[in-house]
Parts: C-alpha cells; structure tokens; sequence
C-alpha cells in the first residue's frame, strides 16, 4: 500500500482547471457572492499565467497529483507603498482541518518578505469564519474599508499586518 503524498509546490499549468474547480466550489459551499470576488475575476481561469511576475508567486496544495487548494501574493492593485497582498486562498474540504491552511499562510508570509514587502493586505468574505480566524493568530488587524483597488467590492473583511 502507498502512502499518499501531499505537498505545497508552486502553480504550475496544468493546475489550472483543477484550481479553478476548488476556487470555484469554496463560493457555493460557503454561500459568498459571485459578483465582486475571486469568483468573476479572470485571473481565476489562468492562476499560473497571473502569477509569472518577479514579485508574485502561486502556490497550490497537490496530494498525488490531485490539486487541493491554494493562495498566492501579489503587489496590492492600485496602491502606493511596499505591500502585497495574499490572494485566492481556498482549500478542498478534502483537506480542511488538517492543517494545510496554516503552513500555506506561513508558506505566503514567508515568500512575502523573501519578495521583499513591508506590509501584508488581505480581503476575505465574513462567511470564511475558520480563515479570519487564522488571519487574526497571525497578528492581522482589521481595517474599516478595503485598500487599494482588487475589485472584490463583495468582500467585507479587510485585515493588515507589517512584515
């Protein structure tokens, strides 16, 4: 019998349409709207494409080939000053509560700052209760009103953090 194995790895192409599966269900699983979120943003069709710039990077769980989730950082759209923001965290409940979310946050912190930001933005949907949860462990505070320009106008949790 084979011991399955699970990695986070950075994007590749051929993730794509598995990602977008997962990114996709998250939003009817949890009840968040399709409008004004990852969900209607093109850049959810084409992960590995939107993340091929020297200040980006993508990253996804893959358990034996099978991806499982993922989340990225990337500079934050529209706004002045070193900060990025972590982007498209979505996960399987194949493997929620196992600790994945966690070592992919730590995983997108770290190559934060190896990236060389200051500052850490993130957006999130009020109904990800276990994911803000997270956010605040790590020192996250929340903000009133969403900085720079995502687009994602139906998010309604705003959270900073200096690096």
């Amino acid at each position: 019998m084979r011991k399955d194995t699970t990695v986070i790895r950075e994007i590749q192409p051929h993730d794509n349409a598995q990602l977008e599966v997962v990114i996709r269900d998250c939003f009817h699983e949890f009840k968040i709207p399709l409008e004004g979120t990852a969900y209607a943003d093109p850049e959810t069709k084409a992960m590995f494409e939107s993340y091929q710039n020297d200040n980006d990077v993508y990253y996804v769980v893959d358990r034996d080939g099978e991806i499982l989730g993922g989340a990225g950082v990337k500079p934050l759209r529209d706004f002045e000053g070193n900060i990025c923001e972590i982007q498209k965290m979505y996960f399987s409940p194949k493997v929620r509560g196992a600790g994945y979310g966690r070592l992919m946050f730590e995983t997108c912190l770290k190559a934060a700052k190896d990236l060389g930001y200051e500052t850490c933005y993130l957006e999130s949907a009020p109904q990800l209760k276990a994911a803000i949860h997270i956010y605040e462990s790590y020192g996250f505070t929340h903000l009133d009103a969403p900085l720079g320009n995502t687009g994602h106008f139906s998010c309604g949790v705003w959270m900073i953090k200096d690096l």
